[in-house]
């Protein structure tokens, strides 16, 4: 079968599952399979050329997999996030371009510390760790996650990028790195901050991601309470606090951080218009 016409077959099939970026993921399947990039696969499609019969069968396996609405990161074993190709899989949870926006946003408020000293609270698969790491030249950073499943994937990822085993804690962010007490210059996350009777519309969510990275409560904020209030020991006077939240928790969330006694507590949109981050600064 021709290449173009097995993409076109692949994503009707996806598109008819309720899949909405089906022709970019049929694409990025047989990408997969084929060991190739997706200018590479655009040649084969250009040049009329037939899909290898050795790689049908491999193909259609992981089709299959994705009308069933398994994401596609777990298919592949990666996930893009800014410059980085991260591993990730069932147990730890998928990183989404809005949590992109939420590292330049703490970049841009930190832009004038030198050497800054950085705290990633529920790290995941060390996506905001890992970025800042590595984007930001002098700076310690140190990453909390709790899962056991999703420490795995960040010592991985960790490990691929240059971000040391020795600042990895696979703990709990209320008692993790007391050591650091009243030194840290940024504390950032992005918390479960789902209700947790609030059921993600999206099957790939509601059905393959870990439910202690998506659930935060009856509120949703949980989670970040217990941040406030750690974020709070970590930081130093003016240290500044990152979080992100859903596009409805933003007023919420300002008021709970203002209780606290956090300062110049600022919300900002992402590029789609929405409030989905909060920054606040510890009195000085």
């Amino acid at each position: 079968m021709l290449v173009s016409a097995l993409l076109s077959e692949s994503s009707g099939k996806l598109r008819e599952a309720g899949v909405t970026s089906a022709t970019v993921d049929a694409e990025l399947l047989a990408c997969f399979c084929l060991g190739i990039s997706r200018s590479e696969l655009q040649l084969l499609v250009a040049t009329n050329q037939e899909f290898p019969d050795e790689h049908m069968n491999q193909f259609q396996a992981v089709l299959a997999r994705r009308v069933s609405r398994e994401p596609l990161q777990h298919i592949t074993g990666t996930a893009p996030f800014r410059h980085l190709e991260l591993k990730v899989g069932p147990g730890v949870f998928t990183p989404r371009p809005e949590t992109e926006h939420v590292v330049g946003y703490a970049m841009e408020k930190i832009s004038k510390l030198h050497n800054p000293l950085i705290v990633d609270l529920c790290s995941g698969s060390g996506a905001i760790a890992i970025s800042l790491n590595s984007e930001i030249p002098g700076s310690n950073v140190f990453a909390v996650e709790l899962s056991k499943d999703a420490f795995g994937y960040l010592l991985q990822n960790a490990a691929s990028y240059g971000l040391t085993k020795e600042n990895l804690r696979n703990e709990d962010l209320q008692t993790s790195l007391s050591e650091l007490d009243g030194l840290v210059d940024l504390v950032i996350s992005n918390p479960p901050y789902i209700p947790n009777d609030a059921v993600p519309v999206d099957l790939e969510v509601q059905l393959h991601e870990p439910s202690e990275s998506l659930y935060g409560g009856v509120d949703g904020l949980d989670v970040v309470r217990k941040i406030s209030v750690r974020a709070l020991m970590l930081l130093k006077p003016g240290g500044l606090l990152v979080l992100e939240h859903a596009d409805s928790q933003s007023s919420t969330i300002g008021k709970l951080l203002l209780a606290e006694g956090w300062l110049e507590i600022e919300a900002r949109a992402d590029l789609a218009g929405k409030e989905r981050m909060i920054s606040a600064v510890k009195p000085y």
